[in-house]
């Protein structure tokens, strides 16, 4: 959609940086990449068989999900790779989850939504976020939290505003999503990410973060020591929501 109508295009709810290493977890020994663009968009569904699969990749299996649609105007479908006897096809059916069925587009509104538990069940796995750390206005570092500070590409799914239970870096965090209303930035959106019990260095290093739990909104605060109370009562709550998980590989 990014593509051929970026106006209509969803945002992204996996970055490929992130899918990549998703799918080495999974055991895959080798992960080709075609680029997608508007050439490769008029491609017939056949000429993708035969130059792709056939000729290019040699395959000797195919497996697709049962509502998988391919080649120009989206006409190949599971039975067009069926009818080719190159190669064995595999329709996987639909996945459900508690009468549910799994689509990035339900699971976008779930994280969109500060869902990320939930988010997670259809996931099978924490939701997961990645950005480069950058320098913020060390406001953290004052209030005796420091942060790292990552900000969001536009067209990647952010969960919704508040205060999140995460694990960054193999460390448990307190992770707030949001604009600061205690305090007059001036900014955009900002996923800040409190680890806990570390003291390093992270500027300009990429750090993934993998969602939990929302505890609680977004608020502001009369003073900065009913902040600074509260986000030592986040802290502690962030680190019984961990100490009930593993880090993420």
């Amino acid at each position: 959609m990014a593509v051929i109508n970026p106006e209509a295009a969803p945002k992204v709810l996996t970055p490929f940086e992130i899918k990549r290493d998703l799918i080495d977890g999974l055991g895959v020994e080798e992960l080709v990449v075609i680029h997608f663009d508007r050439e490769f968009a008029t491609r017939e569904a056949e000429e993708f068989v035969d130059d792709v699969l056939v000729r290019r990749l040699n395959a000797e299996r195919v497996s697709v999900g049962e509502n998988f649609r391919f080649g120009k105007r989206a006409k190949g479908d599971p039975e067009l790779l069926r009818s080719h006897a190159e190669f064995e096809t595999r329709v996987v059916p639909l996945v459900e989850v508690a009468g549910e069925t799994v689509s990035s587009s339900h699971i976008r509104g779930l994280v969109a939504a500060g869902e990320v538990a939930r988010a997670a069940e259809f996931l099978d796995g924490p939701f997961l976020f990645e950005r480069e750390v950058v320098h913020g206005d060390h406001r953290g570092r004052e209030l005796g939290m420091p942060t790292a500070n990552l900000v969001p590409a536009g067209r990647t799914v952010v969960p919704g505003h508040g205060v999140y239970a995460a694990w960054a870096h193999g460390h448990p965090a307190a992770v707030n999503v949001g604009v600061r209303p205690t305090f007059d930035s001036g900014r955009g959106v900002l996923v800040e990410a409190h680890l806990i019990d570390f003291d390093g260095d992270l500027y300009g290093q990429t750090l993934r973060v993998a969602f939990l739990e929302r505890m609680r909104g977004e608020k502001r605060f009369d003073s900065v020591d009913e902040l600074v109370e509260q986000m030592g009562r986040d802290v502690q709550r962030a680190l019984e929501i961990c100490s009930a998980t593993v880090p993420p590989r």
